[in-house]
């Protein structure tokens, strides 16, 4: 239930992280980045989780991911989103 909770969490917060890091790249050549990861293993089952972001002059974009096997099975989710434009 924890790796579910926090997988929530990371999901819920990587609007947040993008658009901070939108702020951060307000400034000419600045680039800004986050990157956060987790995994786990044990009698229960495994998995890993990840998100990240990043914007620069020519764009941004940002990806979060999970996947958990158990003998159940395997699942997961995979998002991602992106945009570029020119600069001049």
């Amino acid at each position: 239930m924890r790796v579910k909770r926090a997988l929530a969490v990371t999901a819920l917060a990587a609007p947040l992280v993008i658009g901070c890091a939108g702020l951060a790249s307000a400034q000419e050549d600045l680039d800004a980045n986050f990157g956060e990861g987790q995994f786990v293993a044990d009698q229960n089952g495994s998995g890993v989780a990840d998100t990240n972001s990043a914007v620069g002059a020519d764009g941004l974009q940002h990806t979060d991911f999970w996947i958990w096997s158990d003998d159940t099975g395997v699942s997961g989710a995979f998002a991602g989103s992106g945009a570029t434009w020119q600069n001049g």
